[in-house]
């Protein structure tokens, strides 16, 4: 199946797009001009087949991306935010169907991390005629993430955050309702890590990051890189809301790796057991409680439309 459209040298006219190219948009979402420029956009740029899907919630877009699959979309562009991009690149993985971001939420945290700016003519041009990269993905209880998952705090914190305080604050919002709600609640938690033990104690929170800037704009893991085959691992052990107060200010200034009250490992596949169920999430959506995660990296499982690399 085709691609439409291959990035072009510096300073060259851009190809007409051509194939199928398929909208899937979280319509109360804003970017721009909005969807209407969207639209405007993509037609003057020659589009041949524009498929268009407007949908009220991230989790009514996978039936509306195997719906374009169907229909032979050629290029999937995702209108929202990290919970719309999850949400479709679960669907997409494992497919060579290129997903375009066109970051219109509150938190973009995938398409930051990937040098995808909040600029639409920008992401569109970069979604028609940008590089294809093959990247990793998470995949948590059979569910696939882009950014990052967790378990215990981190998804406490997700599910109790409010929606409003979240949009006017963003990233703050996070480290706001994690204070406020803190109960630094530890459970015995064991950790296999490619098949050994790792970790075997209490933790409040376990993470999984595929790209090194989390959930909250935190960037907790240095290391991470959404190409490289592995997931980052971490555990924290702060418990109280002294303890997280110092960890979040060490994540926050990117100095995960010297809290007393957090490890980091790198791993390919990871069993958590919790004593007792705990909420997880991934990308920012909180799911259910599980007593055991069951967690993997799944290399080049999806095709992105990135930057070109500076220089």
């Amino acid at each position: 199946m085709s691609t439409p459209t291959v990035a072009r040298p510096a300073g060259a006219t851009p190809a007409r797009p051509a194939g199928v190219v398929a909208v899937v948009a979280h319509r109360k979402k804003t970017f721009g001009g909005g969807l209407d420029e969207l639209r405007s956009t993509l037609v003057a740029a020659g589009v041949g087949t524009l498929l268009w899907y407007e949908v009220p919630k991230s989790r009514k877009a996978p039936k509306k991306v195997r719906k374009a699959l169907d229909k032979g979309a050629e290029l999937i562009l995702v209108w929202g935010g990290d919970g719309m991009v999850q949400r479709c690149a679960d669907t997409l993985a494992g497919s060579d169907v290129p997903m375009g971001i066109l970051p219109a939420g509150t938190a973009n945290l995938f398409a930051t991390n990937l040098g995808i700016p909040a600029d639409l003519p920008e992401a569109v041009r970069i979604a028609l005629h940008g590089r294809r990269r093959r990247l990793d993905l998470g995949r948590l209880n059979g569910e696939h993430f882009a950014v990052m998952a967790g378990a215990g705090f981190d998804g406490d914190l997700i599910r109790e955050a409010d929606r409003k305080l979240k949009g006017r604050l963003g990233r703050v919002a996070y480290v706001w309702t994690g204070l406020r709600h803190v109960r630094g609640e530890c459970v015995r938690t064991r950790i296999r890590v490619d098949g050994a033990d790792w970790f075997d104690g209490d933790a409040s929170c376990v993470l999984f990051g595929n790209v090194g800037t989390i959930t909250g704009g935190i960037p907790a893991f240095d290391d991470a890189r959404p190409d490289d085959g592995a997931l980052e691992i971490g555990v924290s052990t702060a418990s109280g809301a002294v303890d997280w107060a110092r960890t979040l200010s060490r994540m926050a200034a990117g100095r995960s790796d010297e809290s007393p009250f957090v490890r980091i490992t790198r791993g390919r596949k990871v069993t958590v057991r919790f004593a007792e169920p705990k909420t997880y999430e991934l990308d920012g959506g909180a799911r259910t409680t599980a007593r055991r995660l069951k967690v993997k990296a799944v290399p080049a499982a999806l095709t992105v439309c990135c930057p070109e690399p500076a220089g």
